[in-house]
């Protein structure tokens, strides 16, 4: 499994690796809980809603009950989620990390976040060509391949297509979720303010996270 997802994903890393931090994720899970999440604050969108203006947030929050059945079955699986970012969290030292899940959201296919840690961020991406120019997050999901960028400004000055969000990010990562049959349902995402931050070692936590979330993810 985790050979086939590295392959299929082309992440470029070793097994062995991740087979601890997946023990180790697996320990985590048998021992912690975390609160699930229904409603968070979300930031203000651009012209044309195609990015979010950093520092200003809405009003009111962002209801997941409105695309999700809040019964007691999803509310432990949101809980086993949050768990798993705070996981990674606490083993990376990531200052962004979320979980999004692909689903039909009013007649089209987005990305929504089920779970995070870090400063406010938009809640909804559409899965589409024209919004990939911009978003890692969708062009992750569309070619189910990983995205790693390890410095942000040196990737945009080379042409790489990067909108950003909140601009102490330095390093990002996007990687696929893929279920039983290694077809794509979401992705996650995670930041960090320095060059250069994800390492092997970090990368493996985040790749062993992936493989445990597709078990948890609501229905």
């Amino acid at each position: 499994m985790i050979s086939a997802y590295l392959d299929k994903t082309q992440t470029p890393l070793g097994s062995a690796l991740i087979e601890s931090k997946i023990a180790m994720l697996e320990e985590h899970l048998s021992t912690k809980s975390a609160q699930s999440t229904w409603s968070y604050q979300i930031p203000e969108l651009g012209e044309g809603g195609s990015c979010s203006l950093f520092g200003n947030l809405q009003d009111a929050p962002f209801l997941l009950n409105e695309y999700i059945d809040n019964n007691e079955r999803n509310d432990a699986l949101l809980s086993k989620l949050q768990a798993i970012v705070d996981f990674v969290h606490n083993q990376t030292g990531v200052d962004w990390f979320g979980i999004y899940q692909a689903r039909l959201i009013e007649g089209e296919r987005q990305l929504l976040k089920l779970a995070y840690e870090g400063a406010p961020s938009r809640p909804l991406f559409p899965i589409n060509e024209q919004f990939a120019a911009t978003s890692n997050n969708i062009q992750t999901v569309m070619s189910e391949k990983s995205r790693i960028i390890n410095d942000i400004p040196a990737y945009i000055a080379q042409g790489g297509e990067y909108y950003t969000c909140d601009p102490k990010v330095q390093s990002e990562v996007c990687l696929p979720l893929l279920d039983d049959n290694f077809e794509c349902v979401g992705i996650i995402d995670a930041e960090a303010f320095s060059k250069d931050f994800f390492t092997a070692d970090n990368l493996s936590v985040l790749v062993a996270a992936c493989l445990k979330i597709t078990h948890y993810l609501p229905h």
